[in-house]
């Protein structure tokens, strides 16, 4: 079973800290819609349930894995209107298949029980190796296919590919670094769909979308980092 906190509980759950950055951030989202978009209500909701699934998982709360199946899901259909297949293909088949993957690891790994907490990882120097040799293998191959397809903006897009593949694996595998990977992927991301809103203002919000995300996975790296602290003094 999912372990989340009820609505009623959500003050006692999150810091301060942590509300004011997901109302903040939810808030911005809604506004930059408002503002450049009006109609792609498909975005909205993504973005929402994106941002929302980052200070889940900026608890290791499993929730937030949850959420994220649903976010690739439907980015991968949005990126799909912009002919960025990179991203359409990462998010249905990897990212999204990846957050399951790590949903199950996370339920599977509680910290003292605590089913709300994952119990953090520490990767041994192999399997670093092993991980960027895998991560290079899978973005060559991906290049080839991207190229194949006429993808928009093959390069950045091909970069994405590494970018997601090393947040994905390293969600799995329960690593602070899983969030620092994902800030770099949220870097990729601004710069591909600053280039989409050259043909279509209406992504500006998709940009801003991805600049909030890089704010909260920012603050993930921070947080898990002290949940490892805390976790490894038996705390």
């Amino acid at each position: 079973m999912l372990s989340y906190q009820k609505p009623n509980a959500l003050s006692s759950y999150f810091t301060k800290q942590e509300l004011l950055l997901w109302c903040g951030s939810a808030a911005l989202i809604v506004a930059s819609f408002l503002i450049f978009d009006k109609e792609n209500l498909l975005t909205l909701a993504a973005s929402l349930i994106g941002v929302t699934s980052l200070i889940f998982n900026a608890k290791g709360n499993p929730f937030g894995q949850f959420l994220m199946v649903i976010f690739s899901v439907l980015y991968g259909i949005i990126s799909l209107t912009f002919s960025y297949y990179g991203e359409m293909i990462t998010y249905l088949g990897m990212t999204a298949p990846m957050a399951l993957f790590a949903l199950i690891s996370w339920l599977r790994n509680p910290y003292s029980g605590n089913k709300a907490e994952v119990r953090v990882n520490r990767l041994a120097k192999k399997e670093i190796i092993f991980m960027l040799l895998l991560t290079a293998v899978i973005t060559c191959v991906f290049y080839f296919i991207l190229a194949y397809f006429h993808t928009a903006n093959l390069m950045p897009s091909t970069l994405s590919v590494a970018t997601s593949f090393l947040a994905a694996y390293l969600t799995f595998r329960r690593s602070p670094l899983y969030a620092a990977a994902y800030a770099a992927n949220d870097l990729v991301l601004i710069l591909l769909w600053a280039l989409a809103t050259l043909s279509n203002p209406a992504y500006l919000s998709v940009v801003i979308c991805f600049i909030l995300f890089l704010v909260n996975d920012v603050y993930g790296f921070i947080s898990w980092s002290n949940i490892r602290k805390r976790q490894e003094a038996g705390c």
